[in-house]
């Protein structure tokens, strides 16, 4: 029966043209490579899609390859030998791919793995080899294979509505047994639910007691069950706040009542969310505490509106800063005068109220009044609206246009980008 043609890319072989049938089933099982040798020969993109998954499994990764990919040459952890394929490489192998552009070198790789009873992969024509790669993901502990009777589109297909399915929820993979008590530090990310980390939205979905910031995507809150008690720490702006202390308090009221606690935050817990002082208190109260850093609204927000606070050969630093207090007030730990001699990005955060004192500060201290400046309100959010100007008029335009919190203020080149157009402005910085 002649071979299938083979899609490198895909991991999975295209499904014959005869209409002869494709022989037995292949039997799915997963393997312990932990510590164990794994043996590739080739360094190409199959290989590279391969690495993660073996370096994720433990393996001892060894890839034989005349010219690897950067990515492959540069993964950490593996043994790479940088010449061509010989007789005995296979020697003490568990497992073994056979992913080079070469029939024959793939074929004669596939025998010497069939001769040491190495179950071999091979990538040119799957069923030329003893074992094939599925289509796979893993989610919450659990690992999930597609076979699809040679079908590489199908099953991947199949493979990416399972994962679609899991990660909306509208398939359940809930661990029948209750998330150990404890304090979960989830980043909820700028405000689009779907910017939530894949494990921060796996633990909300095991939370006892969520306590909640003004700022955490609220459509994930509707999400929960309702069985989860909903405790709302919101800090309102120049308004109704919960105390930190409280916050901490409930933490680890409810931890320590045999509950698993998601303390979930817009943005990142460690960016402006006083997520260490909430760790720091698990911790001295011999709480169990897990962390999941999440999309700061710092670089969210501006890249939601076409903004790159970084772009090469225009700007190499950016310096994020709270705009809680004022420049002159003695509590402000920040150096206005080094901010404004350097050129590249300064984000503001919390800072609609005294933008002007800003403004104001960096131009006192050398920094062009024409420097462009971009306000996103609502970043990633249905709302979000974007107002240009420049630092000299920043406060003005603030004003005239009505800006609110929560808002990100940038300051630099950057800001006068056009994603658009793809202009890349022609203020100074």
């Amino acid at each position: 029966m002649p071979h299938p043609p083979r899609d490198p890319a895909a991991g999975e072989p295209v499904t014959a043209v005869s209409g002869e049938p494709d022989g037995p089933d292949h039997y799915l099982v997963g393997l312990d490579l932990r510590g164990r040798r794994v043996v590739a020969v080739g360094g190409g993109s199959v290989v590279t899609r391969r690495l993660g998954a073996l370096a994720a499994a433990g393996a001892q990764i060894e890839v034989i390859a005349i010219d690897p990919t950067p990515t492959v040459e540069s993964f950490p952890g593996i043994t790479l030998q940088r010449r061509a394929y010989r007789d005995g490489d296979l020697s003490g192998a568990w497992y073994a791919l056979a992913c080079t552009d070469d029939p024959e070198v793939n074929a004669a790789v596939v025998a010497e793995a069939d001769r040491r009873r190495i179950f071999c992969v091979r990538a040119d024509i799957a069923r030329a080899g003893s074992a094939v790669t599925p289509a796979s993901i893993r989610h919450d502990g659990l690992t999930v294979g597609v076979l699809a009777d040679g079908d590489h589109r199908r099953s991947a297909r199949v493979r990416n509505e399972i994962s679609s399915a899991l990660l909306d929820g509208d398939l359940s993979a809930v661990p029948t047994a209750p998330h150990a008590p404890g304090v979960a530090l989830v980043g909820g990310g700028p405000g689009d639910p779907d910017l939530i980390t894949v494990r921060g939205r796996r633990l909300l979905a095991q939370a006892d007691v969520v306590v909640a910031d003004r700022l955490a995507p609220a459509q994930l809150l509707a999400e929960l069950g309702p069985t989860v008690t909903i405790i709302d720490a919101a800090k309102v702006p120049y308004g109704r706040a919960m105390a930190q202390e409280a916050i901490n308090d409930a933490l680890i009221e409810h931890a320590r009542a045999g509950r698993f606690v998601v303390r979930l935050k817009g943005g990142d817990p460690y960016v402006y969310g006083r997520g260490f002082e909430e760790l720091a208190a698990c911790v001295a109260a011999g709480v169990p505490v897990t962390v999941v850093p999440g999309i700061s609204s710092a670089i969210a927000a501006p890249a939601s509106a076409g903004i790159p606070v970084t772009h090469r050969g225009i700007t190499h630093e950016v310096i994020i800063v709270s705009g809680h207090l004022a420049p002159d007030h003695p509590d402000s730990l920040v150096d206005w005068s080094a901010l404004g001699r350097m050129r590249g990005t300064v984000v503001l955060m919390m800072a609609v109220e005294r933008l002007e004192l800003f403004t104001d500060a960096l131009i006192a201290a050398g920094r062009d009044p024409r420097t462009p400046v971009a306000i996103i309100e609502n970043g990633s959010m249905p709302g979000q609206r974007r107002t240009d100007t420049v630092l000299a008029q920043a406060g003005r335009a603030a004003g005239d246009a009505g800006v609110r919190p929560p808002a990100i203020v940038v300051i630099g080149a950057v800001a006068g980008f056009d994603a658009r157009t793809g202009s890349v402005g022609s203020s100074p910085a």
